[in-house]
């Protein structure tokens, strides 16, 4: 198992070499691009995160980030906000496409970014929270979170010079303005007809960073930061509602394991879904999720190595395998190390069919009757060799002799049937 590990991390880290450049090679500043769309979750910060660590990897001057979102969980924009403010590289965020939003969370992360600004044909706002399920807020719990994040945006746009009273406004009157009403509120820097546009705009303008200093915005070579198949798997589990329900989901699950032991696929399904849903929740961290993961997968492969399930935990060890690769191992963390999804597959299920074939031949011993015992010669045939009384003598039974003891008399050269043992002495009776 440690040489299948070895081999794969090997592999991996030998392909990820060849496409990075050497350490120590100097060139010229780049600027890290990257789209925040979608639903804001678990996901979107996930990537700005990975995007940011990128961005330093590579020592990039400057962030580009284009924002086309409806909105999302507040929790998770307070977060992305928490890490564009702190950021030691300046955050250029601009609502494009022509057609695209920055909607609520959009709104508020468009207020925090160092330098802002907006393609024509889009709009800004409507950043009031609301819950989750759709349903009205108490009144009470409604005005708390109106206050208390009017007041959050109010410092942010005071931080960056942009209008508080849209800041306020778009938080509690839910106000939504087109991009160059945005621009005449003074919620955006600029307004353009293209991202070149944009970036022009933002070259050599001073901005304050995280240390209160002022640093001049440099813009050089785009490099795209895309959207990977761990975005994608994000993006699909941790939706706040279906991250809910799949707790619910799981709890439900693991509880039916363990009132019906044996089940197997409850459980398998329960284990998977609580780490993944923990994830969705921001109570676990992504790469801390991905290692959860892994050990579940571990603990299910050996387990069908012993348990009779058929291939269900089997296939479950895969499944969490996967998963659990595809969030563990960030480029920009792990030095430029690169997992793709061509050597997680094939190691998955290298893994996977080397412990189910364990497993067989495991079950498949266990299976065979052992030969060689007492137990096996009940029903074999024997022939009286010698006598000692007349119930009791030496048998011949398949090439060997042993002592043998009768309820009737015996006879040199009668044929006996043996039915049982005691210690090292056969129990025979007269053949029919």
């Amino acid at each position: 198992m440690r040489f299948l590990f070895i081999l794969a991390f090997a592999i991996g880290g030998a392909l990820s070499w060849a496409d990075d450049p050497p350490n120590g090679v100097a060139s010229a500043p780049c600027t890290l691009e990257f789209s925040l769309t979608g639903t804001i979750g678990p996901a979107s910060l996930d990537l700005l995160e990975r995007a940011l660590r990128q961005a330093k990897e590579e020592t990039c001057a400057s962030v580009l980030m284009t924002i086309n979102t409806p909105g999302g969980s507040l929790q998770t924009t307070r977060l992305i906000v928490e890490a564009i403010l702190n950021s030691s590289v300046p955050f250029l965020c601009v609502v494009a496409p022509s057609g695209g939003h920055a909607g609520s969370a959009g709104a508020i992360i468009l207020q925090a970014c160092h330098v802002n600004g907006a393609v024509k044909g889009t709009n800004i706002g409507a950043a009031t929270p609301i819950l989750a399920t759709g349903t009205e807020m108490p009144e009470d719990l409604r005005k708390k979170l109106l206050n208390d994040t009017r007041s959050w945006m109010e410092s942010i746009t005071r931080l960056r010079g942009r209008s508080e009273k849209f800041g306020a406004d778009i938080v509690v009157e839910a106000k939504a303005v087109s991009a160059e009403e945005a621009k005449k509120l003074g919620a955006v820097d600029v307004v353009v007809e293209k991202l070149e546009e944009f970036l022009e705009f933002a070259k050599g303008r001073e901005v304050k960073m995280a240390n209160s200093e002022s640093e001049n915005v440099v813009v050089g070579e785009r490099k795209v930061f895309h959207h990977d198949w761990r975005f994608s798997l994000l993006e699909l589990l941790t939706d706040p509602e279906t991250a809910y329900l799949m707790l619910m989901g799981s709890l439900a699950l693991i509880y039916f394991e363990v009132t019906h032991p044996g089940t197997l696929v409850p459980g398998t399904l329960g284990g998977i879904g609580l780490i993944i849903s923990m994830i969705a929740l921001h109570k676990l961290n992504v790469e801390w999720g991905g290692f959860a993961l892994l050990l579940l997968a571990v603990g299910l492969l050996i387990a069908e190595a012993f348990v009779p399930s058929f291939g269900i935990l089997g296939v479950g060890g895969i499944a969490s395998f996967i998963i659990g690769s595809l969030f563990l191992f960030d480029p920009a963390q792990t030095g430029g190390y690169r997992l793709p999804l061509s050597l997680v597959l094939p190691t998955a299920f290298l893994i996977g069919a080397v412990m189910l074939g364990v497993g067989f031949l495991i079950m498949r011993s266990l299976r065979v009757r052992k030969r060689g015992g007492f137990d096996d010669m009940v029903g074999e045939v024997g022939v009286v060799v010698t006598l000692i009384d007349k119930n009791s003598g030496q048998v011949e039974v398949a090439g060997e002799t042993w002592r043998a003891e009768a309820t009737k008399p015996l006879e040199v050269g009668m044929k006996v049937k043996v039915v049982g043992h005691k210690g090292l002495t056969l129990k025979v009776d007269q053949e029919v």
